[in-house]
């Protein structure tokens, strides 16, 4: 008897082995839903430019609201239609490039084939948000001498954050390509009359907007590289445990 159930046991456990293999293939259990959804990648695409969209619209309110109230930037009342004081254009829009720059950045990393390994923690991702929120309240609030010392002052805490936080040659030329397009954009803007800068030492502008907006594309740079990354190991370990 219990020899019957023993070759009984063997048949089975043959039988098994032969439904997950064929043509010298492993295939791998059934995944369950929720783990095929997460591993789709425009799936994730969409996530995190969701994620990074929201962080953009939320910068843009708080940051925008500083300069406002110092009367750096001016807004026609008409376009004023906010709690926050600020043009219901702005935070749609830096959500936007907020989004794009987050999924841009690994995108070109992987496209290089130089992973960005330093500093990948989230508590260093939240440093360098507060280092740039602190840079842009600098421009703000912090009374200079002049426009020149001003400048140089952002363009060395920019620079500064950067090397701190990136330090990647792919951060540094994309951020100073996307600083330059936003800052002729800001250009354009400025010369429609859409809003205005008090006191424009550069054409229309304010000649420390290029370092404002550097250190804004870093920073959300950094925060789409560690969404990347972590989504990347979550997925992993998801499909372990399966």
């Amino acid at each position: 008897m219990s020899l019957t159930l023993t070759a009984m046991s063997d048949s089975t456990v043959t039988s098994g082995r032969q439904q997950w293999s064929g043509s010298g293939q492993t295939l791998q259990p059934p995944r369950g839903p929720f783990i095929s959804v997460i591993t789709n990648r425009t799936t994730n695409l969409l996530i995190r430019g969701a994620m990074l969209f929201s962080v953009g619209v939320f910068l843009a309110l708080v940051l925008n609201l500083l300069q406002v109230q110092r009367n750096v930037t001016l807004f026609p009342p008409d376009v004023i239609s906010s709690i926050f004081s600020s043009a219901w254009w702005v935070p749609p829009c830096c959500g936007t490039a907020s989004a794009m720059i987050g999924l841009l950045y690994p995108c070109i990393d992987s496209c290089l084939g130089e992973p960005h390994k330093f500093k990948r923690e989230w508590s260093s991702v939240m440093r360098c948000v507060a280092v740039f929120v602190g840079i842009n309240h600098a421009s703000a609030k912090v009374d200079f001498a002049n426009n020149v010392q001003l400048s140089l002052t952002l363009a060395a805490l920019s620079i500064g954050l950067w090397w701190t936080f990136d330090r990647s040659r792919s951060g540094f030329s994309l951020g100073v390509t996307i600083a330059l397009l936003a800052t002729l954009a800001t250009q354009l803007l400025v010369y429609n009359g859409v809003f205005q800068y008090t006191s424009p030492d550069f054409l229309y502008i304010r000649s420390w907007l290029p370092c404002i907006f550097f250190a804004g594309v870093i920073t959300m740079g950094n925060i789409g590289r560690q969404l990347a990354l972590y989504e990347y190991k979550f997925i992993q370990e998801k499909s372990h445990q399966d």
